[in-house]
């Protein structure tokens, strides 16, 4: 179960208040198993995301941060099941990513701490697979060379993916 989903939540508006776009209000949707859902508002319009935790990372990086996995939506710009890992470690620069889960790989972009799609056109399938799959599993290489695999579970993805997909705010 996720435990954290108040503290994320508290993280997540903090860090909207560092953007441009300022977080007005965060709002728990609902928990699901190892999921969680969460609506916002931006001053662009809402923002909707499904998140959830590793159940394991090998090995463990250095001054590891803690890593989130994001599934985001938001409507005002036409922006739907965008996925974000934040890895809780920096990449090394230039290095691609791949999240892989019901025997299909997405390759991933990655920037300091975070990866996204490759193909953000992929993102429909992945989310399909995901509602599908019983756990994703993301490979990247540390700052220090080091090649990194974190398991999420995704149990409860599919009921905190239904819970972000009439977006509202």
């Amino acid at each position: 179960m996720l435990t954290r989903a108040p503290l994320v939540a508290a993280a997540f508006a903090v860090s909207l208040t560092a953007m441009p776009a300022l977080a007005q209000s965060v709002k728990l949707l609902g928990e699901f198993r190892d999921w969680a859902a969460y609506t916002a508002t931006e001053s662009t319009g809402p923002v909707c995301f499904a998140l959830s935790k590793p159940t394991d990372v090998a090995p463990s990086p250095d001054a590891s941060t803690g890593a989130w996995l994001y599934i985001t939506n938001r409507p005002s710009e036409g922006v739907r099941n965008e996925l974000n890992l934040v890895a809780g470690y920096t990449f090394a620069p230039d290095t691609p990513a791949t999240a892989s889960v019901g025997g299909t790989v997405f390759e991933l972009f990655t920037d300091k701490d975070a990866a996204w799609l490759l193909d953000p056109n992929q993102a429909d399938n992945l989310a399909g697979a995901l509602r599908a799959g019983s756990t994703v599993v993301f490979e990247g290489t540390s700052d220090q060379g080091i090649r990194v695999t974190q398991t999420f579970s995704l149990s409860g993805a599919t009921a905190a993916s239904r819970a972000i997909e009439t977006c509202t705010g």
